[in-house]
């Protein structure tokens, strides 16, 4: 998918799950990627991916009227971590979405309390199903569909 097309592709998706009336700016993006330890290879890509979406959708105008602010926390690939850092996000920074967590541990450490704090994250990669959550949108692949290339 081209840069392009996933940047309007985050946008349209928050702007369709963000109030109509967003006049609260900037509208800001919790990125939930370990920056350190050894999760931080991978990670860290994702984390500039969205910095680097966040600056081209505020150069076409921001989203819905307002800029985007990308907000960042290091949860250290420290899988507890991942819980206090989406709690941070949402209580202490306010964030109005979160995008993050790479492994199926960190995005379980986060969901309770996205759904105490009724918080939304979007989860990039694959995973193994089994979890339905109002909180959460999964966007890699179910077992399901990665069984279909293997066959």
């Amino acid at each position: 998918m081209s840069k392009t097309l996933f940047g309007t592709t985050a946008a349209v998706l928050l702007a369709s799950v963000l109030p109509a009336v967003a006049q609260d700016c900037p509208i800001k993006v919790g990125v939930l990627h370990s920056l350190s330890g050894t999760m931080a290879i991978s990670e860290t890509t994702l984390k500039d991916t969205m910095e680097m979406l966040v600056e081209q959708q505020n150069e076409a105008g921001g989203l819905l009227g307002c800029e985007l602010e990308a907000v960042v926390v290091d949860p250290a690939s420290d899988w507890p971590l991942f819980a206090e850092k989406a709690r941070e996000l949402l209580t202490v920074q306010e964030v109005d979405v979160i995008f993050g967590s790479w492994t199926s541990v960190s995005r379980k450490s986060a969901l309770p309390v996205l759904e105490e704090l009724n918080g939304l994250m979007f989860y990039p990669v694959q995973y193994e199903g089994e979890e339905s959550s109002k909180n959460v949108f999964y966007t890699g692949a179910a077992p399901n569909q990665q069984a279909i290339p293997a066959t």
